[in-house]
């Protein structure tokens, strides 16, 4: 996601692009700069809560406990519909996204699991 040429318009299909007003492009530019930041911070954002769950990755392993915990997954969820529609975004978007990073987070976490057990047998 980042800004396009400032000569041109995406997607036009001309090929070479089309002028565009320079008002138009500056508030194009100013747009796709947050965008981008705030695709930044989003990945910065998952880093964080990725570190956190290797933690509890490791201390669920340390103490025998199932890397998934449905009831909790089920309250996130719940939780996160909630702060989606608060925040106008489809929590059906919000929903997914979140059941793609618990797949991601159980996988880590079955591994960890997979790591303590051979080095404890």
């Amino acid at each position: 996601m980042t800004t396009s040429d400032p000569g041109t318009t995406p997607g036009n299909g001309s090929g070479g692009g089309s002028a565009v007003d320079p008002a138009v492009q500056a508030e194009l530019t100013r747009l796709r700069e947050s965008i981008d930041n705030i695709d930044a911070a989003v990945v910065h954002m998952l880093a964080e809560r990725f570190k956190c769950t290797q933690q509890v990755g490791h201390l669920k392993a340390g103490h025998q406990l199932p890397p998934a915990d449905p009831a909790r997954e089920a309250r996130q969820i719940t939780r996160l519909r909630q702060l989606a529609e608060n925040a106008r975004l489809d929590p059906a978007f919000a929903e997914k996204l979140l059941n793609f990073i618990i797949a991601e987070v159980i996988r880590h976490h079955e591994t960890i699991a997979g790591e303590n057990r051979a080095d404890h047998p």
